[in-house]
């Protein structure tokens, strides 16, 4: 039903996306083992269980991968990599007494942590070959509004998770990550500010102004899209339904969107019809599902938008979760290439920039 309506071509085009890069979540297997022994509740948490920020290893690994597989161009596959720019400053919350926000560029996370000193090299370097390609996911991956009210009530539970580096709330996958979820309008004030503040950073950080953006948790209000806009971005990625909140947690209205549609500041919406999550969607053959997915896409003349997330590139709380997913990756862009031989591995910018002008449509 998704590939229905919206702009078509007759080319074979793959996007993949992946979301999440350089944000924090468990550090390392050291706190995972004390917040175990706290007894919090983390065995059935997939994020806090696989998911960490990068390493040198996983971003060699995955480069590794992508460089090794050709499309019909002779080019390698390139990943749409939305990344968040900075991460909570720990110090300098403790310092307010947990009553101010600050954050840090993702470039100083990436010193404070060990095995990553390399990350912000293999990023670019990885632009550079066009395999690996940084987009917008937001200037933290944290609530603030919400992360800072719990800080605020210092619960035994918030203050442990908060002293071991991480927004842990301490019961199940919770980590304050839907950003632009509010509990006033009011708090849209600050979350438009913080979109404009992280899309400077991206072009600080980059050396180019991000194209196009996608929403932590697919969940915003259409007001930040002004904001977005003002700061250069051009396309929206996302599901076919948005997410809008209401003022209450978990309590959402909903939005339609189809590829190619605009909203009133000319930004077009990409939209995701396929999904690569092994480490999340627990399906028996991620494969042959995802495969599925883009053969729709592909009978009804559209593109095939590949949805992932980083967790499932990440080896270093597990490394088996590395070695498995990645063969299954190898797997799936083996079998893209030999089923559709004459496919085309392209960006999302890239996608956007076809359907802005109008070019492949049949």
């Amino acid at each position: 039903m998704i590939n229905i309506p919206g702009w078509r071509t007759g080319r074979k085009l793959v996007v993949i996306e992946s979301d999440d890069w350089g944000s924090i979540r468990m550090p390392s297997m050291e706190v995972y083992a004390k917040f175990a022994d706290k007894g919090f509740d983390i065995t059935g948490s997939d994020y806090n269980r696989l998911d960490t920020l990068e390493s040198n290893e996983d971003m060699e690994m995955l480069l590794e991968v992508l460089d090794l597989h050709k499309d019909s161009m002779g080019k390698a596959p390139v990943m749409t990599a939305n990344c968040v720019m900075g991460n909570p400053d720990f110090d300098r919350i403790r310092q307010s007494d947990f009553t101010d926000y600050f954050f840090e560029p993702v470039t100083e996370t990436l010193k404070r942590y060990p095995q990553r000193d390399r990350v912000e090299g293999l990023w670019k370097q990885g632009h550079s070959a066009g395999i690996f390609h940084p987009q917008f996911h937001g200037r933290e991956h944290v609530n603030v509004v919400r992360w800072m009210e719990a800080l605020g009530k210092k619960s035994p539970e918030i203050m442990f998770t908060f002293d071991h580096g991480t927004t842990f709330s301490g019961k199940g996958d919770y980590n304050f990550m839907e950003v632009l979820d509010y509990n006033t309008p009011e708090d849209l004030l600050k979350m438009k500010e913080s979109l404009a503040q992280g899309l400077d950073l991206f072009e600080e950080v980059f050396g180019f102004r991000a194209l196009s953006f996608i929403p932590p948790c697919y969940t915003w209000n259409s007001d930040v899209e002004e904001t977005l806009h003002a700061g250069g971005v051009r396309y929206i990625q996302g599901l076919v339904k948005q997410l809008i909140p209401t003022g209450t947690f978990e309590v959402y209205k909903s939005k339609l969107h189809f590829l190619g549609n605009r909203n009133a500041y000319g930004q077009y919406f990409l939209i995701r019809n396929a999904f690569f999550e092994p480490s999340l969607s627990k399906l028996s053959d991620p494969v042959g599902e995802c495969l599925k997915r883009i053969q729709i896409a592909f009978r009804w003349h559209k593109p095939a938008v590949i949805g992932t997330h980083r967790i499932n590139f990440m080896g270093s709380l597990d490394e088996g979760n590395r070695k498995e997913n990645l063969e299954l990756f190898k797997e799936l862009l083996q079998r893209i290439i030999k089923l559709w031989p004459e496919v085309e591995f392209i960006s999302s910018d890239q996608l956007g920039d076809l359907i802005a002008a109008r070019n492949g449509i049949n």
